[in-house]
């Protein structure tokens, strides 16, 4: 009883701003992360490795930014404040977009460090052509 009536005495913002950054959280999630991180697999699958995706590191960041939103979340339900409630909301969705983009960024870094091991193997194929 005691626990139901500490809930009932939180300002209803709190709840609003908990409500809020789970539901975009979860947007972020299924919309956005879920997706992104399909599509770069799928790329790496295709291209044989081409294309790097290191899959220890992104389910290292996404299990790390779940623990992160998840509790910046529960605290903002725990907060007597509205504003506290909602910075930690906005805390967790930052977190949540930082996950989204972390994988794009390290298959970016890597492509370009392909990329830049793929250039000087194409040089010199086209001398020994030349050369003869």
């Amino acid at each position: 009883m005691r626990a139901r009536s500490a809930l009932a005495r939180r300002p209803r913002g709190v709840f609003i701003a908990a409500g809020v950054g789970t539901a975009v959280s979860a947007i972020i999630a299924l919309a956005l992360s879920l997706p992104l991180v399909g599509f770069l697999a799928a790329t790496t699958a295709t291209t044989a490795g081409l294309v790097p995706f290191p899959f220890a590191s992104v389910i290292g960041v996404t299990l790390l930014g779940i623990v992160i939103v998840v509790g910046a979340l529960l605290l903002a339900v725990t907060r007597r404040r509205s504003r506290s409630s909602w910075a930690l909301a906005v805390v967790a969705l930052l977190v949540a977009l930082a996950v989204t983009v972390f994988p794009l960024t390290v298959v970016a870094i890597g492509s370009a460090d392909r990329a830049s091991d793929v250039i000087p193997l194409i040089i010199d194929i086209w001398q020994r052509l030349i050369n003869g």
